[in-house]
């Protein structure tokens, strides 16, 4: 299994002790409201959600990583690339409980998953598809490199896309 590290954070796989943190994490309105259907789940569609998260890995060989403090081993999010049947691209996806936002946890794991993908994976492109609210999650997409680059309709409502090449990322991290 990989596992991805920051001077701060440590991106490894799900576990069944994540799943208590992980149902809070989907529960709370606040962070909800900016994810595809924009309404807390239940502690069994949590469930569904981290067995899809793995199943991702299971086959694609990727998907989104727990992500959880270094120091203390405290759960903070996911964070990863994220590409189900259907979707418009390969996306880089973050999503951190609410006390942890603020801190740069966001931006510190979008860009070693970034270079994941990019280094390991050879991917030639990566979106990441954010509601215009969240102006967080478009502060992290521009600290990564990403820019504005399309608008869509996502589970009801707008989404705007923000991506990246591996040529401009290369252009940006070189070496």
């Amino acid at each position: 299994m990989i596992t991805l590290e920051t001077p701060r954070l440590r991106l490894r796989m799900f576990r069944q002790k994540d799943f208590d943190a992980y149902t809070d994490l989907l529960a709370d309105p606040e962070v909800a409201r900016h994810l595809s259907h924009g309404q807390p789940l239940s502690r069994p569609e949590a469930w569904r959600h981290m067995a899809m998260l793995l199943g991702h890995w299971q086959l694609l060989g990727f998907g989104p990583w727990a992500v959880e403090e270094r120091g203390s081993g405290e759960f903070v999010g996911r964070i990863g690339p994220y590409h189900p049947a259907g979707w418009p691209g390969l996306e880089l996806t973050w999503t951190i409980r609410r006390q942890s936002w603020g801190q740069g946890n966001a931006t510190e794991g979008a860009r070693v998953a970034l270079a994941y993908v990019f280094q390991q994976m050879a991917r030639d492109r990566v979106i990441s598809l954010i509601r215009p609210e969240n102006a967080a999650s478009i502060r992290v997409a521009e600290k990564i490199g990403q820019r504005l680059q399309d608008r869509m309709d996502f589970y009801g409502g707008e989404a705007l896309v923000y991506g990246i090449s591996r040529e401009e990322w290369l252009q940006s991290n070189p070496g």
